[in-house]
């Protein structure tokens, strides 16, 4: 299927590595010029000459900065004046009791997993308008509906991020640009991975036998009984984030492997 994003520009939040790197992979694969972004040069560097190397797009340039401040938002936007594609893939997350949750923590995850999209739609949102076509897409997380107790301040920005998506998209109604969310279930990204080897050793087991057991516990309406892969997310995000998805719009759409079990 073609998904007729060539010409376009798409900058991926958070792209060296995961979903973000996935989706930046997909995107070069249909054409578009994509923005890879990370908060050190030597990833960003990386990611895009894997992205070069995968799609054999040489359309693909690197933008290293922290889009959890301010100055980091308006470093990105002069170093890509125009996109056309948003993908606000950007996320941090941690496990942490509540009561041990403090201010600087609830204020860090809210400044980089939501109001690092926030800044960038508005910067980029101007020339959409203009052109009358644009998609921003929000990464958010099936933690959005269902809160994880263990890192509940995590569950709270996915959650803040389908009300600025639904609310984006209101107010852009009757335009060419549209507004959705993602919510992935539980993927192998690089920070989970990590996080499951280190379960592992401290259980005295291996990955498979701890993702086994993830499923089993903490996870155990899941239909997939596995990690979901980033290219199986990012392969959503593309569709959303292409023409052909023109009449989907301020939604709030699942690649979570059946954890969430309303159907709605």
């Amino acid at each position: 299927m073609d998904l007729q994003l060539a010409g376009k520009t798409a900058f991926v939040s958070g792209s060296t590595a995961g979903i973000g790197l996935a989706t930046a992979t997909r995107l070069a694969r249909e054409g578009a010029r994509v923005v890879v972004n990370g908060r050190t040069q030597a990833r960003v560097d990386a990611a895009v000459a894997q992205v070069r190397r995968d799609t054999g797009s040489a359309d693909v340039i690197g933008v290293a900065t922290d889009l959890g401040t301010a100055a980091g938002v308006a470093a990105a936007v002069a170093a890509a004046p125009q996109v056309d594609v948003l993908v606000n893939n950007l996320g941090i997350f941690e496990v942490r009791a509540f009561a041990d949750i403090d201010d600087a923590d609830w204020l860090r995850f809210f400044e980089v997993n939501v109001l690092s999209g926030i800044r960038l739609a508005r910067a980029w949102l101007p020339g959409m308008r203009a052109r009358n076509w644009g998609r921003i897409v929000f990464v958010s997380s099936e933690s959005a509906l269902n809160i994880p107790v263990e890192m509940i301040h995590y569950g709270m920005t996915k959650t803040a991020q389908l009300a600025v998506a639904r609310g984006l998209a209101e107010s852009l109604a009757g335009t060419g640009v549209t507004v959705n969310s993602v919510l992935p279930g539980p993927t192998a990204s690089e920070g989970v991975t990590r996080f499951v080897g280190e379960m592992a050793r401290a259980n005295h087991t291996d990955a498979a036998a701890m993702e086994k057991q993830f499923f089993a516990t903490a996870r155990p309406s899941s239909l997939l009984k596995r990690f979901i892969r980033p290219d199986e997310v990012a392969n959503l995000i593309a569709y959303v984030a292409s023409p052909l998805a023109s009449a989907t719009n301020g939604a709030a759409l699942r690649v979570d492997g059946g954890v969430v079990r309303s159907i709605t």
